[in-house]
């Protein structure tokens, strides 16, 4: 047989109608090359004496190519893709953060109940000044207070542990 370069040319047109006619649209040059590779597999598999290289290359290739496409719908039904709306709906699972909050509780041993809970809130579950205050019942006057006396207090700290 002549070389697979040779043949390859040859038998191109070939595997652009097996894949046109499987209606492969996605990935068409992956397809083409399992579809070469197909064709030279059939042309090391081929016997002369049992018929046709054109029609044994046709069912070769065609087969390769027909493997490779359930392969993907297989891997494609496994996998979950949900979509988009589907994690606007998730709640986050670990909203416990225990290290976080013991190495912010190390910071705060000088602070008062509620300006560690101004930094806990703050630091940890990323809420808003008006959200502590709904979540504590108190005027959002009082948390810009805790906040305020929160950062005083650890601002002086840092600057003793710097000199």
């Amino acid at each position: 047989m002549e070389s697979f370069e040779q043949l390859a040319k040859q038998y191109e047109p070939m595997i652009h109608k097996i894949i046109r006619a499987l209606n492969i649209y996605k990935n068409k040059e992956d397809y083409f090359h399992i579809g070469l590779v197909g064709l030279w597999e059939a042309s090391e598999a081929f016997n002369p004496e049992k018929g046709d290289f054109t029609n044994y290359a046709y069912t070769f290739v065609k087969g390769h190519i027909l493997n490779e496409m359930n392969r993907n719908n297989r891997l494609e039904e496994r996998s979950v893709h949900p979509k988009e709306e589907y994690w606007e709906t998730v709640e986050e699972t670990n909203t416990h953060h225990p290290l976080e909050v013991e190495f912010l509780l190390s910071y705060c041993q000088m602070l008062t109940e509620k300006e560690t809970k101004w930094v806990i809130y703050t630091c940890v579950d990323f809420l808003s000044v008006r959200e502590i205050a709904d979540k504590e019942n108190v005027s959002l006057s009082a948390v810009k207070q805790w906040r305020s006396s929160a950062k005083k207090k650890l601002k002086e700290q840092w600057m003793e542990v710097a000199d």
